[in-house]
């Protein structure tokens, strides 16, 4: 079982910047993803970005450009920075670590609204 805690969420003004992490717990030996997904008020929750093998990176279009997702030295963090957000980024962020299956953490909100 792999734990996740998130943490960095909250409120900002459009244009501005937030940085989010995530911690694994428990068997976090073979963990060979993390990432993000949101899910905004009413829709369907959606791919933000991931990492994989420590390398391998890929965001969704609607974020290119103005988050970064990066690991950790531990190897059982991750962090999403989030810069120039805009209304359409307000949404539940979910951190999630693929070790055979992928596991979930519980969202930390992000409202961006002036």
């Amino acid at each position: 079982q792999v734990q996740l805690v998130e943490s960095g969420g909250g409120l900002v003004q459009p244009g501005g910047s937030l940085r989010l992490s995530c911690v694994a717990s428990g068997v976090i030996f073979g963990i060979s993803a993390m990432g993000w997904y949101r899910q905004a008020p009413g829709k369907q929750r959606e791919f933000v970005a991931s990492i994989a093998s420590g390398t391998t990176i890929t965001y969704a279009d609607s974020v290119k450009g103005r988050f970064t997702i990066s690991r950790g030295n531990a190897e059982n963090t991750v962090t999403l920075q989030m810069n120039s957000l805009n209304s359409e980024d307000t949404a539940v962020y979910f951190c999630i670590a693929r070790r055979g299956t992928v596991y979930w953490g519980r969202g930390t909100q992000v409202t961006v609204s002036s």
